[in-house]
């Protein structure tokens, strides 16, 4: 995310900026993407290693599937994802790393979580974090904080229909190269 709150600039745009602290880097941390593998810092890199470890599942929104061309068969963590949608995606009835969930996101949660037994359910930030949020769902908050200033775009969290939301901790703080990693939990009153 970006200082101001921005997970995309304007048109989609800002990713390089967003996302540089991935190649930043001396320690590798591989992907299930033989193609992709991270070049962070040894502070960055636990944190990766360490969410990934403990993610047992993925809730994502159609719009991001649709923008990463389903990660070309499979999410970047090897989890298995679930995808929020009105419609199934033509060629992708039987997919075998992704879910596709066209009843809401209390039956995409409901699901993951029994897809990830003891491990955690990793949700994408946007739409869906808002509305996991919105639903009393969300139990944390991760964010890499860039330092960058987008001005406009995607903000992490907008239209919250149940704001102001307070939020305890921080749990983490960990410093990375061009990016500061923070963990809070979602306080529900």
């Amino acid at each position: 995310m970006s200082l101001d709150g921005f997970i995309a600039g304007p048109g989609e745009s800002g990713f390089d900026l967003l996302f540089n602290w991935y190649e930043n880097g001396e320690v590798e941390v591989p992907t299930a993407n033989p193609e992709m593998t991270f070049k962070v810092t040894p502070q960055s890199a636990a944190w990766i290693s360490g969410y990934i470890g403990q993610t047992g599942a993925l809730i994502c929104g159609r719009h991001l599937f649709d923008f990463t061309s389903g990660w070309g068969g499979q999410h970047t963590l090897g989890v298995h994802t679930f995808v929020v949608t009105h419609s199934v995606p033509s060629g992708w009835e039987n997919a075998e790393h992704f879910t596709f969930v066209t009843d809401g996101i209390e039956s995409a949660v409901a699901q993951a979580k029994a897809h990830a037994g003891d491990r955690i359910v990793g949700v994408n930030g946007g739409t869906i974090a808002r509305q996991c949020l919105d639903a009393g769902l969300l139990d944390e908050i991760y964010v890499d904080l860039v330092p960058v200033l987008l001005g406009s775009g995607t903000p992490f969290f907008s239209e919250l229909r149940k704001s102001p939301v307070s939020l305890e901790g921080p749990l983490a703080v960990v410093e990375g190269k061009n990016v500061t990693h923070l963990r809070y939990r979602v306080k529900y009153n």
